[in-house]
């Protein structure tokens, strides 16, 4: 696990919490504020968080079945007895932070049902699913003042086989005198040890039943069957020759809803799909875990036209993805401006353009116009207005926009916007001002579920004759472990350079996937610096055979240089 470096914060709460007053007031703030507290706090306001709330916060609504509270329950079950007298709170979320099981109690704190920064500000368990390590708030760090006198310590829950984020495991109790690390820490690291093993052990025996019942289905020769249980999907040679990504995706959905509803007999495939598939629920332990298919050919297909994929832009079926695309359409049949915002390459741009729909839209870039001289006096009132890159724009730009929202309000606007460099005060009032109309639109590796879409759609259009692009299991793997820090972009840019240069036939192995990708991520999360030196040196290890001095000085470092860093991403 990740452990957190010590805070100025954890030894000065007293000046803290002075300068934490003084933000919320509005005055000029000491110069000795942590930087990721002062983020946090601004990140709330962005948000529109009352930092007096005070009501419970509203959980939407659970999935009928959740597979890691049913695997932690029995490890959660044994540790409350170890919370002690002193008061603490133990608390488990989803990969949404939406809270799905609590134990114990913390004089004067009330359980919330969701910790999303969105709805509770800076809080250790939105820290940890962000980071995908531990991390820990204390008193004045949280910006809620119900919480000024709680310490909490939270680790975030892997799976065992991809290493997405399922949830979050927190221990809450009385501010803690002794600062980092958590007098707890150790507990929620050993808790959330547990819970994985149990997920692990629970994933194999699924993997195993799942291909038990593949091999009866396939049994005989040339038999078309498929096995998929959401994340894994196992295909015979001759399912291969019949499966259109159309009828997989059938089958896809169908798995994914296998868990709630009955799904024996025939799947309802696409017109012209050229094949029947009867479908058989696999179970475990009494419940569904995935589907076995038999894929028949018809004998008179009907002639089938080309299927047109979806835009890149609302390419997604994982939870967060569709939430912030549903969001941002609602909001989007208002007239009134919207807010897009999220890290780089996450589609924030793609997204507007599809929001505007087939109107033609007049795009401003404040990355190139700062102060918006050249796009608004061209703009023409009525026409729907894109500005991208609102974290680049100048005070004349910020005035301008203004002005322009304050004399024709109708105007249909988006605006883009991606956090993480220090905004001025003119900007920050307008972010201000639009986040009461804001969708941050999650990171890739938050929705990694999305690749398997993303990957069709994503590559360059294939010539006559020639098969689509496709991706053995292992492949796949790779690419849903990668924290991709470009996102849907580095993703698009990473399948085209390989598409392009690809000789063999067949699907895509993991050993054609970029050093970086094959290699799978650090233990760490890295800056844009540190993953653009990682590739350096990773592609510099391949192209002498795995010889670090050679490697090295091809790099123009020494040795001991390459030695040192390749451990620092090994932490």
């Amino acid at each position: 696990m990740t452990t957190t470096d010590p805070s100025p914060a954890a030894t000065a709460r007293p000046s803290l919490s002075a300068a934490r007053e003084r933000f919320l007031s509005g005055r000029p703030l000491p110069p000795d504020v942590p930087e990721e507290v002062l983020a946090a706090w601004r990140r709330a306001r962005f948000f529109g968080v009352p930092h007096d709330l005070e009501e419970p916060v509203a959980c939407p609504p659970l999935p009928g079945e959740s597979a890691l509270l049913g695997a932690a329950r029995q490890v959660l079950d044994r540790v409350v007895p170890a919370l002690g007298v002193d008061g603490s709170l133990l608390v488990l979320t989803d990969e949404r932070l939406r809270v799905l099981w609590t134990a114990g109690s913390v004089p004067g704190l009330d359980a919330c049902a969701v910790l999303s920064e969105q709805e509770v500000g800076n809080n250790s368990a939105a820290l940890a699913l962000r980071a995908r390590g531990r991390a820990e708030v204390h008193g004045p760090e949280h910006f809620l003042d119900r919480w000024q006198d709680v310490s909490a310590v939270s680790v975030p829950v892997l799976g065992p086989e991809s290493g997405q984020v399922l949830g979050t495991l927190t221990v809450a109790s009385r501010l803690s005198a002794a600062g980092r690390p958590h007098p707890q820490a150790a507990l929620a690291e050993a808790t959330v040890a547990a819970v994985e093993t149990e997920l692990r052990a629970r994933a194999g025996r699924g993997e195993r039943v799942l291909l038990d019942a593949y091999v009866r289905a396939a049994r005989g020769q040339n038999q078309a069957v498929a096995a998929l249980d959401g994340r894994n999907r196992l295909v015979s040679d001759a399912a291969q020759r019949l499966l259109t990504p159309e009828v997989l995706a059938v089958l896809e959905r169908m798995a994914a809803a296998a868990r709630d509803t009955d799904v024996t007999g025939f799947a309802e495939l696409p017109e012209g799909a050229g094949c029947t598939a009867q479908v058989t629920p696999v179970r475990l332990d009494g419940r569904t875990i995935g589907i076995v298919a038999a894929l028949d050919p018809l004998d008179d297909p009907a002639p089938q036209a080309p299927a047109s994929s979806p835009p890149v832009a609302l390419t997604g079926s994982s939870v967060p993805w569709r939430h912030a695309v549903g969001h941002a359409v609602e909001l989007a049949r208002s007239r009134e401006p919207l807010l897009l915002t999220g890290e780089r390459g996450t589609g924030k741009s793609a997204l507007a353009r599809e929001l505007f729909g087939p109107d033609p839209v007049q795009a401003a870039d404040a990355a190139r116009d700062p102060g918006l001289g050249q796009a608004l006096p061209a703009w023409q009132p009525g026409r729907p207005l894109l500005l991208r890159h609102a974290e680049r724009l100048a005070q004349p730009g910020v005035a301008a926009l203004n002005s322009l929202l304050d004399q024709h309000p109708d105007t249909r606007l988006v605006v883009t916007y991606t956090p993480g460099a220090p905004v001025g005060p003119c900007l920050e009032r307008l972010l201000d001002k639009l986040s009461a109309r804001s969708v941050t639109l999650p990171p890739l590796r938050e929705r990694t579920e999305d690749i398997r879409e993303l990957l069709p759609a994503l590559a360059p259009p294939t010539a006559p004759g020639q098969p689509p692009l496709t991706w053995t299991l292992d492949a796949l793997r790779a690419l849903q472990l990668y924290p991709w820090p470009g996102n849907v972009t580095e993703l698009a840019h990473a399948v085209r350079a390989l598409a392009e240069r690809r000789r063999a036939t067949g699907p895509v192995r993991r050993a054609e996937l970029p050093d970086a990708v094959r290699e799978g991520p650090a233990a760490r999360p890295l800056s844009p610096m540190e993953h653009a030196e990682r590739a350096a040196i990773l592609e510099a290890l391949r192209r002498h055979g795995g010889n670090k001095a050679r490697a090295a000085s091809a790099l123009g470092i020494g040795r001991a240089t390459l030695y040192r860093k390749l451990r620092e991403y090994r932490r």
